[in-house]
């Protein structure tokens, strides 16, 4: 059954930590006649949101008009910060994420999942200059600064920035099998070998 993967966009996200997800789902479906994700961009409004660097990224849907979702990834960036004080985004991960399939962090996006309290008590990754941050504000998650991505549940997180890509073609094989992870991974000649490392 095709799934609708979100992923969750805002002012100063790190463009890697949406794209490189983007990509991995997007492609693995293309190679399979589009039959396996939907993937789209969510953000509090349509209007462009402005990453790391000044990329512009028009968000497919508002939170008000996206699709149900599967499977929700939320990119990491320096904007993260601004979000941990904004009620609407964290009472849309909050609510969103009781009906995931799947629910995963890029890099520094971990900073939501924790001050949901989501992180309590399972493994979690994300950059390795916010693990202190991180732990600040859930004291009760267990860091693997070691591993590129962890899992907790349905929770998924990873380190930063193309630990993203990692998890995202670790998502795959879980769904679909490996066979549909390599040739995902051959089409975008995608070498790293980590991609499928066991958490």
């Amino acid at each position: 059954m095709k799934k609708n993967v979100a992923i969750l966009v805002f002012e100063d996200a790190e463009v890697l930590d949406f794209a490189g997800p983007f990509e991995v789902f997007s492609v693995a479906s293309q190679l399979n006649d589009h039959s396996l994700f939907n993937v789209f961009t969510v953000s509090k409004q349509k209007n462009p949101v402005r990453s790391i660097n000044g990329l512009s990224v028009n968000p497919d849907y508002s939170f008000r008009s996206a699709p149900a979702i599967d499977i929700l990834i939320i990119a990491g960036g320096t904007g993260t910060k601004a979000l941990l004080q904004d009620k609407s985004y964290l009472n849309w991960v909050k609510r969103v994420h009781t009906q995931t399939e799947l629910t995963l962090s890029i890099c520094s996006g971990a900073r939501l999942l924790g001050k949901l309290g989501l992180l309590d008590g399972i493994e979690y990754a994300t950059h390795h200059s916010v693990y202190d941050h991180v732990e600040e504000i859930a004291p009760m998650g267990i860091p693997a600064k070691a591993k590129r991505y962890a899992a907790g549940g349905k929770i998924y997180t990873s380190g930063g920035i193309s630990a993203g890509i990692d998890l995202s073609f670790h998502i795959i094989e879980k769904l679909h099998g490996k066979k549909v992870a390599q040739q995902t991974a051959e089409y975008m000649e995608y070498h790293r070998n980590g991609y499928a490392e066991k958490v």
